[in-house]
């Protein structure tokens, strides 16, 4: 399949790109290109392939929720720089107006 010139001008005004002469044509080169072999892909039999939403087995890596007791808060709160009733001590981050 070959791509026109046309074809080119209307990708690049959607693209909101400035082509030159030379930019042109070596774009309609180039997506003719990819074109053909996109057809040659997708002239492959492939009558005798099973349908799949993915070709690799799925596996979640990810490890399952499981609740489990918390550090005390003593030993939370052990290398903390500033610690007041029991929770971190911070500077303000919201400047009053």
């Amino acid at each position: 399949m070959s791509i026109d010139r046309a074809t080119v001008d209307h990708v690049a005004r959607l693209a909101r790109l400035a082509l030159s002469e030379d930019e042109r044509e070596r774009l309609r080169e180039q997506l003719s290109a990819i074109l053909e072999h996109i057809n040659v892909i997708g002239e492959a039999d492939t009558s005798q392939v099973s349908a799949s939403a993915n070709i690799l087995p799925m596996n979640t890596v990810m490890a399952e929720d499981a609740s489990r007791p918390s550090y005390p808060t003593k030993e939370l709160l052990a290398n903390a720089p500033a610690q007041e009733d029991g929770y971190f001590r911070v500077r303000a981050v919201l400047e009053e107006e």
